[in-house]
């Protein structure tokens, strides 16, 4: 191969693009991105804009959008003023018979004679998860969402490339007795690929997050010549992680109230980045004196309350609260039988829970690890923290608002856990 050129990639079902992140910071270049949510998109744009700025030394154009951005608006300010075939790397559109062969053209446009190095991308996993079929019950069996993976399977065989990246959760393995998994398999052993697959725990990877994934890697057995490739599953060591959450990766941050912060304002560290070691190895404070998005959630009293009490549970005795145990007055909700674990504090002393998408309903899950709770100081985590509890850079904005930005980070990939795959793959081209 050759080896003046960067390798490319095409991310499907991309989100708010942790994936592309990792790989981008290990050198590979995108050629474009699919994914059906707006906001998602938008943030995607907005990225991709960035690093084009980047790219040519212009970043304070795009320092000057994060200074003065207003709420509701989107990013057609930041957009306008990079090339529009920079920005049309984003398509919008939900994969599916009915756009797969229009998705194929528009990315054909784009690349013109390019070949595509690796497809990454990991379909959403509601319908997989244990979490989500417990909420759907017996209409996860029949959620489209389910036969996701022949789509992608389908841009595997149009656009050949010499190794795909496949992430989803654990429930992949078992979810309708394993039989997509089982038919993922053979499907792209059909066409010529080898597939492995791991579990890989976000925190034994420079992660301060207890995520666990299942990393589907895949390549081309023979390559041009038919001559057989030495592609093989990344060796991805476990590596000792002795950073805390509160500690390394929150304490530079400005205090925060219940509903305090705006979703557009800069906001200013407390402490130099030669306090913050982790912060400067995981590549989270790099580019400006600032970040954005320090915005907490309002909670009311009762909620306040039960913080508190979850808190001094976790501090006391690392114990997490059980809501059907919870003082009658202050149990709100109908369902006493299952999930009962809503109230969780971010462990402050090691790593968090694994961030998903619900933390876009209420923040329960994700309370801030105050070491002296007061019913007046309790709060859930910004979408700064959730961002840096999966390893975004601070410079990264998440388009949308406040509800749209938790949804988009719940559901990425970490950026440092993307980097080292990105990184073990590119050392076998």
């Amino acid at each position: 191969m050759e080896t003046n050129r960067k390798l490319t990639f095409i991310d499907l079902f991309a989100g708010a693009g942790g994936l592309s992140e990792g790989f981008i910071r290990a050198g590979f270049s995108p050629l474009a991105h699919i994914e059906m949510d707006t906001y998602a998109c938008n943030t995607l744009k907005t990225r991709t804009a960035y690093h084009y700025l980047k790219s040519i030394g212009k970043l304070s154009i795009y320092e000057k959008y994060l200074r003065e951005k207003q709420e509701k608006e989107d990013g057609s300010k930041l957009w306008s003023q990079v090339p529009q075939d920079i920005i049309n790397t984003v398509i919008q559109a939900t994969i599916g018979e009915k756009t797969i062969s229009d998705i194929f053209s528009k990315i054909d446009n784009l690349i013109k004679h390019s070949s595509v190095d690796i497809i990454i991308g990991g379909p959403p996993c509601q319908a997989y998860s244990v979490a989500g079929r417990a909420r759907m019950g017996k209409a996860a069996e029949q959620d489209p969402r389910n036969e996701l993976y022949k789509f992608y399977v389908r841009f595997l065989a149009h656009y050949r490339p010499k190794m795909f990246v496949f992430e989803n959760v654990l429930g992949i393995r078992s979810a309708k007795k394993g039989k997509p998994f089982l038919d993922l398999q053979r499907l792209v052993r059909e066409l010529g690929y080898e597939i492995e697959w791991k579990v890989q725990i976000a925190s034994q990877h420079g992660v301060l997050q207890n995520r666990q994934r299942v990393i589907i890697i895949g390549w081309q057995t023979k390559d041009e010549n038919n001559k057989q490739t030495d592609f093989h599953y990344p060796d991805l060591k476990p590596e000792i992680n002795t950073y805390q959450v509160l500690k390394d990766l929150f304490s530079d941050l400005p205090e925060r109230k219940a509903g305090e912060g705006k979703l557009c304002e800069p906001i200013t560290y407390t402490k130099s980045l030669s306090e913050m070691p982790y912060l400067q190895k995981a590549n989270i404070r790099t580019t400006f004196n600032f970040t954005t998005q320090h915005i907490a959630r309002p909670h009311n009293e009762n909620d306040r309350e039960i913080y508190k009490m979850a808190i001094e549970k976790w501090l006391n005795n690392k114990e997490r609260l059980n809501y059907s145990k919870l003082p009658s007055r202050l149990q709100h909700h109908k369902n006493k039988k299952s999930f009962l674990n809503r109230f969780n504090v971010v462990d402050p002393f090691g790593y968090s829970h694994t961030v998903v998408a619900h933390i876009a309903m209420d923040g329960h899950y994700y309370i801030y690890p105050t070491l002296n709770p007061t019913i007046k100081n309790v709060r859930s985590i910004t979408i700064r923290e959730a961002a840096r509890l999966q390893s975004f850079p601070d410079d990264y904005y998440f388009e949308g608002s406040r509800s749209a930005a938790f949804k988009q980070i719940g559901n990425a990939v970490p950026v440092v856990l993307a980097y080292k795959i990105a990184k073990e793959l590119q050392k076998q081209f």
